[in-house]
């Protein structure tokens, strides 16, 4: 029975078809209960960010076969598209895929952390809905320590890789903490919001938002719990900002000099961070020169960002490594944890022939048989009882040319070298 890891994600999928495959965190736990008495999987564990929707399973091939065909209905993909933009990964590969995947290497930004987080909810959910063994847990909880261990060893994520959370870190590596700072933001469009979303995160004191459409400034200002304004308002604003990031489609400088000149005034000379993502520029460029104005173009931005992604790619395959060492000791568990299995059976087997033959063997002697007798009597039928099983499924192997189980079987049953160990009982009657 492998392991499946089957989806769709950012790599292969439009985020029309990734948005049609989203699960709820509050569906996860419907979802294994669904997949599994669908398809009869052992274990599932569904997984869904806003770049992948994946299922991670454990069972039979045709109870994974049902699976993937239930995972791409419930999204009503047709089968061409789950043919044309989903992956399916099985045994080694699939271990490898999580592995990849928690350490981050297989997110939009490379070795961004959040992914751990969102596998450790779907796992957790997964449990609560008794859809994790040994086996996915097992799997899981290997993943998460792989994942910590590539982190601590390479800084993967270390690294800023967004031009707009290099700004945020930027602004916190002049500023210190952000809690008492105000940040101007000119525009509304994607980086602008990326940008708020960001120092959000970083639990500034206010965020103000200019924009030509006051409108619009204000629909973005709703959502983040900021100040909107239009662009005339910037000059009597200016002052009051700590941090100024611009990016608008303007074809003239929205911010000028001397505006810049008055705000610093007013301030008393207490320095601003200003970052002019504009293409053209929003920020006239001679105010760099003014004193206490930390100045940067989107082109100082992306010399950083190209740094660090460098720096990140670096990790990357200094944590493939790490992935491989890791992968090849779970299967290694996973072949012992079969092999457990199989052993437990026979062992269980044994102990009960040894049971009913003993008892039989003691009421005999308590009759007053002849105890050489029974005790002959017992060692054959414990005999024939452990070779009956295994000889009837050898001759339909033979007789059905299942080669491969012959062999098996003959490298299993082949008579040692050395005579095996003697136990201590009969170590004691020698």
């Amino acid at each position: 029975m492998p392991i499946l890891a089957l989806g769709i994600s950012h790599h292969t999928a439009p985020l029309a078809l990734r948005e049609r495959m989203a699960i709820a965190r509050d569906q996860y736990a419907d979802h294994v209960h669904q997949v599994r008495q669908t398809a009869g999987l052992e274990e599932a564990v569904v997984v869904s960010t806003c770049n992948r929707t994946e299922l991670y399973a454990f069972g039979p091939v045709d109870a994974l076969d049902r699976a993937a065909e239930w995972l791409f209905r419930s999204g009503e993909l047709e089968a061409e598209q789950a043919a044309t933009h989903s992956y399916r990964h099985e045994g080694e590969a699939a271990v490898e895929h999580l592995f990849r995947v928690a350490c981050g290497l297989d997110s939009l930004v490379l070795g961004e952390p959040q992914i751990l987080g969102q596998l450790k909810e779907a796992w957790g959910a997964a449990r609560e809905a008794d859809g994790v063994g040994k086996i996915m847990d097992r799997l899981f909880q290997r993943a998460f320590a792989v994942s910590k261990q590539v982190r601590t060893r390479t800084g993967i994520n270390d690294h800023p890789v967004s031009v707009a959370y290099i700004t945020a870190i930027l602004a916190r590596q002049i500023f210190g903490k952000l809690e008492q700072k105000t940040i101007l933001l000119v525009g509304a469009g994607e980086m602008i919001t990326l940008c708020a979303q960001h120092f959000q995160q970083q639990g500034v004191g206010k965020l103000m938002i200019a924009n030509r459409s006051p409108e619009r400034a204000q629909e973005l200002a709703a959502s983040l719990e900021a100040t909107a304004m239009g662009l005339d308002q910037l000059p009597a604003q200016l002052p009051e900002a700590d941090v100024v990031i611009s990016s608008t489609a303007a074809s003239e400088p929205v911010i000028a000099l001397d505006t810049v000149e008055a705000a610093i005034k007013i301030r008393k000379h207490d320095p601003v961070f200003m970052v002019d993502l504009g293409v053209p520029r929003d920020m006239d460029p001679r105010i760099a020169e003014l004193n206490d104005v930390y100045l940067y173009t989107i082109d100082d931005l992306r010399q950083v960002a190209d740094e660090s992604l460098n720096r990140r790619q670096r990790a990357a395959r200094e944590a493939e490594s790490t992935i491989s060492s890791e992968v090849n000791g779970y299967l290694r568990w996973l072949r012992g944890a079969r092999a457990a299995d199989s052993l437990r059976l026979l062992r269980q087997q044994a102990e009960l022939n040894n049971a009913t033959l003993t008892e039989r063997a003691l009421r005999q002697l308590r009759a007053g048989g002849d105890a050489e007798a029974i005790i002959q009597q017992l060692g054959h039928g414990l005999t024939q009882r452990m070779l009956h099983g295994p000889s009837t499924r050898l001759r339909q192997a033979a007789e059905e040319q299942e080669d491969a189980i012959l062999r098996a079987a003959a490298w299993l049953f082949e008579t040692p070298d050395e005579e095996p160990a003697q136990t201590p009982d009969e170590e004691e009657d020698a």
